[in-house]
């Protein structure tokens, strides 16, 4: 006997109680945001660390030949979280901006991970 009820999940009509089917789509829909959400530190890495190097000292050869200043002096550290994102999305001097490649919601991640980045 075949029923139709939202909370069946199998084929032969057995079905899990809501809590353990609640439990079930919390625990895929938490994997799947995990797998396809990219970490600010993994953003930092593919946008950022080629010139800003790994830990923000800007120790690359494209970081000394632009003279960039470390992501953990005071000169960076003591702009407001708006100042940083407006650099992020808009560059600034030779650095590109980043608002056509990463959305709002990366480039405030990319601005909490800099405050990361003191020593």
């Amino acid at each position: 006997m075949q029923k139709n009820s939202m909370w069946q999940l199998f084929p032969d009509g057995r079905a899990l109680n809501r809590r353990a089917t609640l439990s079930f789509i919390f625990a895929a829909m938490m994997l799947c945001s995990y797998s396809f959400a990219e970490s600010s530190a993994d953003t930092y890495k593919a946008k950022c660390s080629a010139c800003h190097g790994k830990r923000g000292d800007a120790d690359t050869m494209i970081g000394k030949n632009l003279k960039l200043r470390p992501l953990h002096s005071p000169e960076v550290q003591n702009q407001s979280d708006e100042q940083i994102f407006n650099v992020i999305s808009r560059g600034k001097d030779r650095m590109p901006a980043f608002d056509k490649k990463l959305s709002k919601e990366q480039i405030h991640e990319l601005v909490r991970y800099v405050r990361t980045l003191t020593k």
